[in-house]
């Protein structure tokens, strides 16, 4: 309240007399005379009081909207890799062409048939002769690597044609009929990645050369390793073969026999799987051969968590 401009008035403030001249506040008299304290922070006078300084609100996340599926919507299948379709076994008939010694003990048997047999290399076949009885063996190439697209060659032991009577149950002879059902078997060749270790004991080179030069000529950059045994080195008659892989790049190659006699100088001593290399993961193993052979890589390729097709061998076979 402002005091009366017509005279000055007196006021009491805390005990004190106070004098207020016309125009005037009473705050303003109290405030020049001392007897109240200025306020400081009010009317710009000074700085006031800092403020409490509240914590900063975190944002809050915006909220999510879930729309209601669709009921005349189209459901999308998940994809999943397709499985490799099963293959189609096929039957072919033919003869018997010709019977040739590659080795002391060791024959070569290739029959003609009327139509080419679809198989791929590493994959085996059901023979049966006129009178005998079903053969499990495994189709391969001559050891210098040629064959007919409609022949199946076959190396097989003994030392005469005479030798092969009791695999098959009835002589094996030029002109005799045989009927071949195929493919059959695990020991596809598989193209992809990692190391090819490919095993061979006796005869059982058939499937691992047809695996060898296919794979030669489908990755010629892929790793192989090669390792061949017998218990004759005279037996070892596969050394054709071998001439053309070391000619494509093929530098891995080891020939074992366990009897020293006229044993070669590239010929190393003791059994087969004395000379299998350190296997790793990623190695793919092909063997063939009897099933202690086969037994032994099996182990040796699990231990290392290998990929593992085994190829065997029919007993005499």
């Amino acid at each position: 309240m402002r005091a009366p401009t017509s005279a000055r008035c007196s006021l009491v403030v805390n005990g004190q007399p106070l004098r207020v001249s016309p125009g005037d506040t009473s705050l303003e008299t109290a405030l020049a005379d001392g007897v109240i304290a200025p306020m400081t922070g009010l009317f710009g006078q000074g700085a006031g009081p800092a403020s409490r300084r509240l914590p900063v609100r975190a944002r809050r996340a915006e909220a999510v909207t879930l729309s209601v599926p669709d009921p005349d919507a189209t459901i999308r299948p998940v994809k999943t890799p397709a499985r490799t379709p099963a293959r189609t076994l096929a039957r072919r008939t033919g003869s018997i062409d010709t019977v040739t010694a590659l080795a002391p003990r060791v024959l070569q048997v290739v029959a003609t048939l009327e139509r080419r047999l679809p198989f791929e290399p590493g994959d085996q076949v059901v023979v049966t002769l006129e009178g005998g009885r079903p053969v499990t063996l495994t189709p391969t190439l001559g050891v210098e690597g040629g064959a007919e697209l409609n022949e199946l060659v076959f190396h097989l032991r003994g030392e005469c044609a005479e030798d092969l009577t009791a695999l098959f149950g009835c002589a094996v002879e030029p002109g005799r009929a045989v009927k071949v059902k195929g493919p059959v078997g695990n020991g596809t060749y598989r193209p992809g990645g990692g190391r090819l270790v490919l095993v061979a004991a006796e005869t059982g080179f058939a499937g691992i050369w047809a695996i060898a030069r296919a794979a030669r000529y489908v990755e010629p950059a892929r790793e192989i390793c090669l390792v061949i045994g017998a218990r004759d080195p005279l037996d070892l008659y596969m050394r054709p073969s071998l001439e053309w892989l070391r000619a494509t790049g093929v530098t891995r190659i080891t020939l074992a026999a366990d009897r020293h006699r006229q044993r070669a100088p590239d010929v190393r001593p003791g059994p087969l799987t004395a000379h299998i290399p350190s296997l790793r993961a990623t190695d793919v193993v092909h063997a063939s051969g009897c099933p202690s052979t086969l037994g032994a890589v099996e182990v040796l390729a699990a231990a290392a968590g290998a990929r593992y097709y085994p190829i065997p061998l029919e007993p005499g076979a």
